[in-house]
């Protein structure tokens, strides 16, 4: 039970938010892995989790090592 309110004062209460919002990708379809390390700037906010999996699977399908 403590673990629960513990997440839910980390995550907020999502009982209130709709689930389907749909939000503009913070990586443009274009970006390649060069373009995230040759800065040494923040990024001007977080980037999901699904969005760096989605583009280093791209990367590597590309390299041929993901199949």
């Amino acid at each position: 039970m403590a673990w629960h309110e513990m997440r839910r004062a980390w995550v907020g209460d999502r009982s209130q938010k709709s689930h389907t919002k749909f939000r503009q990708p913070i990586l443009s379809w274009t970006t390649s892995f060069e373009d995230l390390l040759s800065t040494g700037e923040p990024f001007p906010e977080p980037i999901p989790l699904t969005d760096v999996v989605d583009l280093l699977v791209d990367i590597w399908a590309e390299e041929g090592f993901y199949n």
